[in-house]
């Protein structure tokens, strides 16, 4: 074998055994952004060892960015301040228009979808019955349990309402079960979590159109070897029964790469009418 093929065959046997590692020009850090979805010592709890790994597989290093409200995260992610970042689906749409965030992954194993519950001894069967009662809501700018259960009352249904903001999923399930409010917004999975004694109190009478949960999403400005590397190495936690674990913790059930066509839809709602700055 000729001298040059053999040192071009070794070198490329090299570089196959090497690990899959990104070198950041001058020790870059990469800050990851997430909406505060907990209070921030489980928010550290949840995304801290899940970082570590992507560190570990990547050679990258980020710095986990946690604000104190959503209203905080929300301004941070306009500016441009992270470099990554985990937010719902309309926040997207948001941050694609003022900074061209872009999605990397999601969860492809559910999708997110508003549920409006009332009592189950109520004498209310559809949601026109609801015409001019109060409404719980758990935040003006809540996705599912809030801004596009507003939307298709308007739009769908065309009743008149006066919202009530009361935190927390779970109080907008108690002031429905104890009266206090004639209808809640809420999703699936939270009032799956309620206990049996609010559930069995309530029912479901509309679901809102289905919607594809929160993506990680990465600044145009991220070198394109580090969203691949960063990318790769989510994708490879949903290989493994530890990384699944971490992962069912954010929640993301099957991990799947994402993209901005998939959020685009949802600018049909106009949402923008009942967000609040």
């Amino acid at each position: 074998m000729k001298p040059l093929l053999l040192s071009l065959l070794i070198t490329s046997v090299l570089m196959a055994s090497m690990p899959t590692t990104v070198q950041a020009s001058n020790d870059a850090v990469y800050t990851i952004g997430v909406v505060p979805q907990f209070h921030s010592r489980k928010m550290v709890s949840i995304w801290k060892p899940i970082l570590t790994l992507v560190e570990k597989k990547t050679g990258l290093k980020l710095k986990l960015a946690g604000p104190p409200s959503i209203q905080a995260f929300e301004k941070d992610f306009m500016a441009g301040e992270f470099d990554f970042a985990y937010m719902n689906p309309y926040h997207i749409l948001l941050a694609h228009e003022s900074e061209g965030y872009i999605p990397l992954i999601r969860d492809t194993g559910r999708a997110l979808q508003g549920v409006l519950v009332v009592r189950h001894d109520d004498d209310i069967n559809s949601v026109s019955d609801l015409n001019g009662k109060t409404f719980a809501f758990p935040a003006p700018n809540a996705l599912g349990a809030s801004l596009m259960i507003r939307a298709e009352l308007t739009d769908a249904f065309k009743i008149d309402f006066s919202p009530e903001y009361v935190n927390t999923h779970t109080s907008v399930y108690l002031n429905v079960a104890l009266g206090q409010a004639a209808a809640g917004g809420g999703v699936q999975n939270t009032f799956n979590r309620q206990s049996e004694d609010v559930r069995s109190v309530l029912k479901i009478i509309h679901r809102t159109a289905k919607v594809p949960p929160h993506p990680l999403v990465v600044h145009p400005r991220v070198p394109e070897n580090v969203r691949q590397a960063i990318t790769n190495a989510f994708l490879d936690l949903g290989k493994s029964e530890h990384g699944k674990m971490l992962l069912k913790k954010i929640p993301i059930k099957n991990i799947g790469q994402a993209s901005i066509e998939e959020y685009l839809p949802l600018a049909e709602f106009k949402l923008n009418r009942f967000y609040q700055n």
